[in-house]
């Protein structure tokens, strides 16, 4: 129930309903006194309502289950209010969590891919194995795979199909997914190529199983 309803001015209230003096009288001079919008304010409003719907005549039993009445609906009323506040904040607070968690992911994403290794092209992706789960055992199938594709040569194209750089993507601008500057730098092809056979291979060495049978991968 309401605070307002166990108030010093509930208790008025209802002393003034449930006695002998008029009710519209009453619940006029006591609204005067309340802020406006207030929920006694709103209680008092209705009770005035009431009276002037049914005069004077009612005795104080039946101005007190009138009252009642009001106070309990209204009281409901608030409840219900209360419980949609609640609820609406409780889906706010856990869809900005939600939001929040998946920023924090695609940060950590972005973070542990943008250390990129230097030196050779065998030896950044040396480096890069651990990124993708791999043991640095992974490299024994790794190097041939690309030996044989283009030599490690970030700039090796097949003339005949199209295919470019370390990892010969079909087409070269595929690469454009890992950095814009996927036609000179070999870490940027490097890190399309791992990402490419662990999606379709899960591994270097998976990869090489079937370069070795079908003569691509």
């Amino acid at each position: 129930m309401p605070s307002f309803l166990s108030s010093k001015r509930s208790r008025l209230i209802t002393a003034a309903v449930a006695g002998t003096l008029a009710v519209a009288p009453v619940a006029t001079a006591a609204a005067a006194a309340l802020p406006s919008g207030s929920a006694d304010a709103r209680l008092l409003v209705v009770i005035q309502q009431q009276a002037a719907a049914h005069g004077d005549a009612l005795t104080s039993a039946q101005r007190l289950v009138a009252f009642d009445k009001v106070r309990f609906s209204l009281g409901e009323r608030q409840l219900e209010h209360e419980v949609a506040v609640a609820k609406a904040a409780a889906a706010k607070a856990a869809a900005a969590r939600a939001a929040a968690a998946k920023a924090a992911a695609a940060k950590a994403d972005a973070q542990r891919m943008a250390a990129t290794p230097a030196g050779t092209p065998e030896q950044i992706a040396q480096q890069m194995l651990s990124k993708y789960g791999w043991s640095s055992s992974q490299f024994s199938c790794l190097y041939p795979l690309w030996y044989h594709e283009s030599g490690w040569n970030p700039s090796a194209e097949n003339p005949g199909s199209g295919a470019y750089g370390i990892p010969q993507s079909m087409p070269g601008s595929q690469m454009a997914s890992a950095g814009a500057d996927w036609a000179t730098n070999p870490a940027t092809q490097i890190k399309w190529g791992l990402t490419y056979i662990q999606g379709k291979y899960g591994s270097p060495c998976g990869a090489l199983a079937h370069e070795q049978a079908d003569n691509w991968y």
